[in-house]
């Protein structure tokens, strides 16, 4: 499938269409996104319902990763050089300006030679070059699929020919004594098990193959590791995810969406208890 409108009913399944288009949910009623399980795991209803409504405009620090994604993946918005020496001035702002309005990503000198060089790290891997080799799959699609009456969605970076998921992220360190942390502050491991029960769902994947996240630095010589997540990380993120799809549902079905528990009493963490005790 190639196309669906906001304003159609949606049939389960893989769609190719523009980030746009997904990111303004065209399920008709909504449906829950991978990023919204994860909201909706660390926030209160009342947070992620304000989020749902009040969509966060695309952020100029985040264009480095997008510019990034286009490069390895060769799916994306443009990259357009703005070679000024400065951006301050009303000429070269009316220019960024516009190439946003087009859906572009302007870089200056130093970010599009950084990312062109982080592509070119990428591609000297030979695990991550193999996992993305241009061919072996398709970039940027959709899925959207019903669970127990909710509409479900995600978009892979890339799904392998052979029914593989493979997301690509850039990040401060790559450190393999540094990922667990970074994998649950950004709940990746909740992303892996939504994206695996999108795939099963519409019978796009392997089971035996498991999604795997190629984690790349921003910084040079823009180390790469490719890696995925553990049986108890991936039980996690899939209890994290029923609890957000079961808080979605009520909430919806209910049209209450509540702020923070009561706390009539407070405790101190429990690493100030056991200094006193």
């Amino acid at each position: 499938m190639t196309a669906v409108a906001a304003e159609t009913a949606v049939e389960p399944g893989l769609y190719d269409i523009d980030a746009e288009l997904y990111h303004s949910d065209p399920i008709p009623g909504g449906s829950l996104s991978s990023t919204g399980a994860r909201k909706l795991a660390t926030e209160c209803p009342a947070k992620f319902k304000y989020w749902l409504d009040h969509p966060e405009p695309t952020k100029p620090n985040l264009e480095l990763g997008t510019a990034a994604h286009k490069l390895v993946l060769d799916d994306g918005p443009e990259l357009v050089l703005v070679d000024a020496a400065r951006w301050d001035s009303n000429v070269t702002k009316a220019e960024v300006a516009a190439i946003r309005a087009e859906g572009n990503i302007p870089l200056k000198r130093a970010a599009f030679d950084q990312v062109h060089a982080m592509a070119a790290a990428l591609r000297a891997n030979p695990e991550a070059a193999a996992l993305l080799e241009p061919g072996s799959g398709v970039a940027e699609q959709s899925l959207f699929w019903e669970d127990r009456g909710i509409w479900r969605r995600s978009r892979l970076d890339w799904l392998r020919n052979e029914g593989q998921i493979v997301d690509y992220k850039t990040t401060k360190s790559a450190n393999p004594d540094d990922l667990g942390r970074m994998f649950h502050d950004w709940g990746y491991h909740q992303q892996q098990e939504f994206y695996t029960d999108g795939g099963i769902a519409l019978d796009l994947i392997d089971p035996e193959l498991p999604m795997q996240f190629v984690i790349q630095e921003k910084d040079p010589p823009y180390l790469v590791v490719v890696t995925t997540c553990d049986q108890v990380a991936r039980d996690i993120g899939r209890h994290l995810n029923e609890r957000a799809l079961y808080t979605y549902a009520h909430c919806r079905e209910t049209g209450e969406w509540p702020g923070y528990l009561e706390a009539p009493l407070t405790a101190l963490p429990t690493w100030v208890e056991r200094q006193y005790a």
